[in-house]
């Protein structure tokens, strides 16, 4: 298992893996198939360009992309020590062999060396087990419950907001 830092290179295999995270799990993630099917590869490749706020990390085996996550820092002034989660996923076939815990590791590795950033911010749908697990095994603690956070048609998902504390 390698894991690196995606860059504009990676967008097809990016793309494609991010369309299948949308249709196993549409409830996990705040954008839609519908949205991401249509969006230009140069639109995504920009948006996987790496800087020093901004980074979406790839774990690959036999060379095939099975697993992300990114990380973006706030920009405004008054809330730049935090950082967020988005878009944690693992195919399935990658799961169970720790894929998602060294994507998790190397961000917080990643973002722990970003001057002035303190904590690390994600939300999860409260019915994922598995994933609330994993970020608790990373150190990740539940500071609130957002009732009723996403909606699609009647369906309504609760979140659960979790921080890590790095200072």
């Amino acid at each position: 298992m390698d894991i690196r830092t995606l860059t504009e290179a990676d967008v097809e295999a990016y793309h494609e893996l991010r369309l299948q995270s949308l249709l196993e799990s549409p409830e996990a993630f705040l954008t839609t198939y519908e949205i991401q099917v249509v969006r230009s590869l140069t639109e995504i490749a920009s948006q996987l360009k790496p800087d020093e706020e901004r980074f979406t990390l790839g774990a690959f085996h036999a060379g095939k992309l099975v697993g992300m996550v990114t990380f973006v820092r706030e920009s405004k002034p008054k809330i730049s020590h935090k950082g967020n989660v988005y878009a944690m996923y693992v195919a399935p076939e990658a799961r169970g062999r720790g894929t998602g815990k060294r994507l998790l590791t190397e961000l917080i590795n990643k973002a722990s060396n970003l001057d002035g950033l303190e904590q690390i911010n994600l939300n999860v749908i409260s019915d994922n087990a598995a994933a609330k697990a994993l970020y608790a095994s990373c150190g990740f603690k539940v500071f609130g419950i957002e009732r009723n956070a996403m909606k699609s048609q009647e369906q309504y998902w609760d979140e659960e907001n979790m921080v890590l504390w790095l200072k």
